[in-house]
């Protein structure tokens, strides 16, 4: 329709266009606001998802330093309440390989063992936990692929990155728990744990069913859980198929334990 002429002496004033699409093209609402990158260790307790989805391209090696600075850190502060429970393993273990008639060591010896076995425990207690990650995501990736996930290796390398999260936790309350107990009449590593292992004797039940109900325990499966969330995210499936390929990634997980526990037994 023509426009009528303007009237001398009219004043035209210029009215902004109103923007109704996002300044991303293609996108269909607003931008997201961006979060840092430190609060995604915080919201992967109570906001899984959206931790997933936002950093499902981002860096490998940020939240898996992170995660080991923190595990790490909590395992030093934490060594004295280790040490008599890694002793006691070690002394179990011995006591098994005398047992199934192996080579008798002297006193001296095994003051040996233990001190190195302590030890070394405590140096692989830290490196262990970036090899544990990206051996989790990459079990994840490869068991993801027999429920048709989508998923990229790297990115379930950051979903196992977040999904370690919880272990944090376990540390600090490992702490708190050595200020209330004495940590020297545990005779397990299990009886710091928030499960199952906790209540069985580990004098008297099979090695290869310790190990394996070791891990029914509030923050494995936690991280567990974790797992099943972010490879529905990242791999585009339902979190039926993903809780399925999740509960086979706990399983692998389970038998570097039970596989020596069985041969021990």
């Amino acid at each position: 329709m023509t426009q009528p002429p303007l009237q001398a002496g009219t004043d035209v004033r210029m009215t902004p266009e109103v923007e109704t699409t996002s300044s991303q093209p293609g996108s269909g609402g607003a931008i997201p606001p961006r979060v840092s990158i430190w609060e995604d260790f915080l919201d992967i307790f109570y906001e899984p998802s959206a931790v997933f989805a936002r950093r499902e391209g981002g860096s490998v090696w940020i939240p898996t330093l992170v995660v080991t600075a923190l595990i790490g850190t909590f395992f030093v502060v934490n060594s004295g309440i280790i040490d008599p429970i890694m002793e006691a393993e070690f002394r179990r273990t011995m006591a098994a390989n005398a047992r199934s008639g192996g080579s008798q060591l002297s006193a001296a010896d095994l003051e040996r063992g233990r001190q190195f076995a302590v030890t070394f425990g405590k140096f692989m207690g830290i490196v262990t936990i970036p090899i544990l990650i990206v051996l989790m995501g990459l079990t994840l990736w490869l068991v993801g692929k027999l429920v048709g996930a989508k998923q990229s290796a790297r990115a379930a390398i950051v979903v196992a990155a977040y999904a370690y999260m919880p272990k944090a936790l376990e540390a600090v309350l490992s702490s708190v728990q050595g200020l209330l107990i004495d940590t020297s009449t545990l005779d397990g590593r299990f009886r710091m744990s928030f499960g199952i292992g906790r209540f069985l004797d580990p004098d008297i039940t099979a090695p290869a069913l310790l190990a394996f109900l070791g891990r029914v325990d509030v923050f494995t499966l936690w991280v567990t859980v974790l797992l099943a969330i972010g490879l529905s995210v990242t791999g585009k499936i339902p979190r039926s198929q993903a809780a399925l390929a999740a509960a086979l990634v706990w399983i692998v997980g389970a038998l570097p334990s039970v596989l020596p526990a069985l041969m021990q037994g």
